[in-house]
């Protein structure tokens, strides 16, 4: 016959072998855990009932904590969500890169095509990537055309696929970029972003308060896009803007999508929650339903969020081979620019938990937040008091996929995410709003001095600012009460030693 196959062609010894090579290949590639990446945008440590620091309950994300790792020493590298993302993905302190602060919503990217990201050094151990939700790290090269392909982008740091808004929720553009392109953008109505003035005709919160269906408080006074004004000028796009109460249900269905696409083989998610960042707008499903207006409704909402995308897992049998890492970009904030009765309807409830400061802040509730790790097929639930940073995810995950990590700040903190070590780092540097920062070393930290009073003054946190040093050991009293700058000279003076030592390396 024709088709028969002529064994004597082939050596039967090497077939097998290669055979036996393939299948192994195909299993250890199985064997992989999938990573995802949830990340919430100004969540306090006290905003997640797990921790039993505020009163609000969130039965999803406790149900990673006990399935899981919670750490109670878990920080971001700063108190702002831009120099946060940006050391989350390159595993670098933002304090190496000028421009990583908070950006306008036309800001070029600030991690270059050439850098090494956590997206990128996963590729190579053959994931797919996807980031979905809120970007924040800058899009094109200053001169965006909103209109057309914008690179560079998510797309250009190593994410196969890329959901994203265009900035952030208060900040024009108000269009979702899916994987450089605008969606849902009329080619006969295309979109103008200006940061500097208004277009014709065009009302804004500050001249047309009447207009708005939430009330600002301060800045976000300028362009009203589905009855909120926000930081910056829009005109046009009129398909292409999304529908603020319709965020969180999109964003779900993105990552939802993202894990059906590519159930087939290991990927990584970057799932950036935008809430409870302001303008808090969650969906009527959740409106009143916290107790606590609507930011406590936006906490909630993210929580069923949580809750949903885990049974998906579970629905397609992924469940216990996922390695899913719970954080935020930084602490709480309550007022932050919208009249939304954040502080009027708290009650008793505590978002920055046993610390002082919060969102902008170099006290600890700026940058001290929540982190939970959930991979069932390898870790046991448990607390941990080790010491973790979300820029030692590169550098730690390099580890556990057989790859190298090229950043200088990222340290292996493997062992410690898996819960077989309960030290964690040494030390790290945090940072504050105005070029601020903080140096955290075996249970202390200090705090330079610094002038000005900071904007977190501004909107109800204490900024951690002082023109005195500031030493506090955290482990006694994480509350900061007792400044011992004064009455621990040696311990002072060895801080500063250290933070020097670290800033020159920075700088090297």
């Amino acid at each position: 016959m024709k088709n028969r196959i002529n064994l004597k062609k082939f050596n039967l010894p090497v077939l097998v072998l290669s055979l036996f090579v393939g299948a192994f290949a195909q299993a250890a590639e199985m064997l992989k855990p999938n990573i995802v990446i949830l990340y919430t945008d100004d969540l306090g440590y006290g905003d997640i009932s797990a921790y039993n620091a505020g009163s609000l309950s969130t039965p999803n994300i406790d149900k990673l904590a006990q399935e899981g790792i919670l750490f109670s020493n878990g920080y971001a590298t700063a108190a702002t969500c831009t120099p946060s993302r940006y050391s989350l993905l390159t595993g670098d302190y933002p304090l190496r890169k000028k421009k990583a602060r908070v950006l306008k919503g036309d800001a070029p990217m600030i991690i270059s095509a050439e850098q090494d990201t956590l997206p990128k050094m996963l590729q190579r151990a053959g994931y797919a990537t996807g980031v979905i939700g809120k970007w924040h790290l800058g899009l094109g090269d200053g001169k965006i055309n909103w209109n057309g392909q914008i690179s560079p982008g998510a797309n250009d740091i190593g994410f196969d696929y890329s959901y994203i808004m265009g900035a952030t929720n208060d900040r024009t553009p108000n269009v979702y970029v899916k994987n450089g392109r605008v969606v849902n953008l009329d080619a006969n109505d295309p979109i103008e972003v200006s940061y500097q003035t208004n277009f014709d005709g065009k009302p804004t919160g500050k001249d047309n308060p009447e207009l708005l269906k939430v009330k600002l408080s301060q800045g976000h006074q300028d362009s009203i896009l589905n009855g909120v004004s926000r930081i910056g000028f829009q005109r046009g796009g009129e398909s292409a803007m999304w529908v603020d109460e319709e965020m969180g249900d999109l964003f779900l269905d993105e990552a939802v999508s993202f894990v059906e696409r590519n159930k087939q083989k290991p990927f990584f998610l970057y799932y950036a929650f935008h809430q409870p960042h302001v303008p808090r707008l969650p969906h009527q499903r959740f409106a009143g339903k916290s107790g606590m207006g609507p930011r406590g409704d936006a906490i909630l909402e993210a929580d069923w969020a949580v809750g949903q995308f885990m049974k998906k897992l579970t629905d397609l049998g992924m469940s216990d081979n996922t390695l899913v890492i719970f954080s935020s970009d930084n602490g709480h904030v309550l007022d932050d620019g919208y009249q939304d009765s954040a502080v009027e309807k708290l009650g008793k409830h505590t978002p920055w938990g046993p610390f002082r400061g919060g969102k902008y802040s170099l006290l600890e509730a700026g940058t001290h937040v929540p982190f939970i790790v959930r991979w069932p097929a390898k870790v046991k639930p448990q607390q941990s008091n080790a010491f973790v940073s979300q820029h030692d995810l590169l550098a730690s995950m390099a580890a556990l996929t057989g790859q190298q990590s090229k950043s200088i700040d990222s340290d292996n903190q493997l062992n410690a995410l898996m819960g077989l070590d309960k030290i964690g780092r040494d030390n790290m540097i945090v940072q504050g709003m105005q070029n601020t920062m903080a140096y955290h070393q075996g249970g202390w930290v200090y705090i330079p001095p610094h002038k000005g009073k900071g904007y977190a003054v501004r909107v109800g946190n204490e900024s951690g600012f002082s023109v005195q040093e500031q030493l506090y050991h955290l482990r006694k009293d994480p509350h900061q009460d007792t400044n011992l700058a004064k009455t621990h000279p040696e311990k002072l003076n060895m801080m500063k030693a250290q933070l020097a030592k670290e800033l020159a390396k920075s700088s090297s």
